[in-house]
């Protein structure tokens, strides 16, 4: 039997390789193994034996299975051969499967993702762009979903999640709807490849990440307020214990050209914090965010570090041995496949989940552009505590601390003590529209120019500056339509970033 298009027996086994021998959240059977071949791309399955939503994902009926012998296992321990129980656990590893794949499909933050996603199980929506189903008929079958007139079954098993509250702005009007579902149909389509899918998965497995859904007891409740920008999947390596204590966390975040003054402050800040039960939550880079993690390994607490590629390759590279030690106590974590590389779009949007994740969020040092004002941004946005330790007024790398306190309201911190008050007071949420900020090595200087639109970071993040790349290849790479990448490369271009050869695109600076 096939399961979007591979052996079922195959799909089940890269399912529970990265799912601790568990092919999906709650009871059921241990994987399979299976060695079946997979083509070079993503198959669609047919929907004729799809029970539940017409044309969803393929999952098989009892009737169906490759093998009389396979059982599904009951929260008791004791064995049925119920086809209604194998048909939910196969909807389980397709779920898994799904999951996996959207996670390198959408870029980090993609809403319209989430919406479909959500609304009708990562199962369906794949099978939806391998079908190459209309934005028509996607835009209905997400207005019913979303008003709960989709009938439950298997293949809907984990549709729209009761904790996540879309407004119902986004299916008021139909041809809106249907106009963003075509432009992320032209974003997703590009990035449909089983092989790539299959060597994630199977990289995940050797260095033994595990997908987190949103349906596991791990996963961090706080963020479903994200809505539909949430993560449609986290992965992690480290203990569950790290993941557990994100309820109880504080993230301390700040400049990576961080002066002797603000290591100290992050030493003591992270220190003192453990002292009273809190685990730190950072980003791994150098500067702040590096001294807030070994200072709670050295204090013996718990840190998760959230980082903007794949959790197999440790970025920045000299911070190789601290994220060993952070996995070996803590847990890395990242919404991205293994293999993908980190971008400056991914950090920023990384910084939405160190904000979310976490109880408050903490600014030690930063300067005027620094990219930590991103994740002071969306803490605020969410209504997370927000507090800024003061610096030297002539220092430039606390001018960023210092703007937050006067013009966004953030709380003045000193010390541990006052950092953890913050937990208790829950602050007045003040969006910080202009703190869409670069996270670039220059981020901590003075006020500069107006910073490139999302849709210019990634076309640039995705230009070489020696290999001419083609609108097509760029729209694969940046996870935008073409006629987005080539806005985008116009904007550029006039800026005298990018270049146009005669046989592609190339970056100018």
């Amino acid at each position: 039997m096939k399961l979007f298009g591979l052996d079922e027996s195959r799909v089940r086994a890269l399912a529970a390789g990265v799912r601790g021998g568990m092919p999906a959240a709650g009871d059921g059977p241990q994987a399979r193994g299976g060695t079946a071949a997979a083509g070079p791309n993503l198959v669609p399955i047919s929907s004729a034996r799809t029970p539940g939503l017409a044309g969803s994902a393929g999952v098989a009926d009892g009737t169906d299975r490759a093998d009389g012998a396979d059982r599904a296992v009951g929260a008791d321990g004791s064995g049925t051969t119920n086809g209604a129980a194998i048909e939910i656990e196969t909807a389980m590893v397709a779920e898994v499967f799904a999951r996996a794949a959207w996670s390198g499909i959408a870029e980090p933050g993609d809403g319209m993702a989430g919406v479909l996603v959500a609304s009708l199980g990562a199962s369906v929506a794949l099978t939806a762009i391998l079908e190459a189903w209309s934005p028509v008929r996607l835009g209905a079958l997400v207005r019913d979903a979303l008003s709960g007139d989709v009938a439950a079954g298997p293949s809907v098993l984990f549709a729209v999640s009761p904790s996540i509250d879309f407004s119902e702005a986004d299916a008021d009007t139909s041809a809106e709807l249907e106009a963003a579902l075509d432009q992320g149909l032209q974003r997703w389509r590009p990035r449909l490849n089983s092989t790539e899918v299959i060597r994630s998965l199977q990289q995940a497995a050797r260095v033994e990440a595990r997908l987190l859904l949103a349906t596991d007891s791990l996963w961090p409740a706080s963020l479903n307020d994200l809505e539909k920008h949430a993560p449609l999947a986290l992965w992690w390596r480290g203990g569950p214990g790290a993941l557990a204590a994100l309820p109880n966390s504080i993230a301390l975040v700040g400049a990576r050209a961080a002066t002797g003054y603000g290591e100290h402050i992050a030493m003591e800040a992270s220190a003192g914090l453990v002292d009273r039960g809190f685990a730190i939550v950072s980003g791994a880079a150098y500067g702040i965010d590096g001294m807030a993690h070994r200072a709670a390994l050295a204090s013996d607490g718990l840190t998760v570090a959230f980082l903007a590629g794949g959790v197999d390759r440790f970025y920045p590279s000299g911070h190789d041995s601290l994220l060993t030690r952070i996995v070996a106590s803590g847990a890395v974590v990242s919404e991205l496949p293994c293999g993908a590389a980190p971008t400056k779009w991914r950090f920023l949007q990384r910084n939405r989940l160190i904000a979310a994740s976490s109880a408050a969020t903490v600014v030690l040092e930063a300067g005027w552009r620094s990219g930590s004002l991103n994740t002071a941004g969306h803490a605020s946005a969410l209504g997370r505590p927000l507090g800024a330790v003061p610096g030297p007024i002539t220092s430039p790398t606390s001018a960023g601390c210092h703007r937050l306190i006067r013009e966004f309201a953030a709380v003045c911190v000193t010390n541990p003590t006052e950092m953890a008050e913050l937990v208790g007071d829950r602050s007045i949420p003040v969006p910080l529209a202009n703190f869409h900020l670069e996270a670039g090595p220059n981020a901590d200087a003075g006020p500069g120019p107006i910073p490139r639109t999302s849709d210019q970071v990634r076309v640039f993040d995705a230009l070489s500056g020696r290999s001419p790349r083609t609108v097509a290849d760029l729209s694969r790479r940046a996870g935008l339509s073409s006629a987005a990448v080539r806005g985008a490369l116009g904007g550029l271009d006039l800026d005298g970033a990018a270049q146009e050869r005669e046989a592609g695109w190339v970056r100018r600076a």
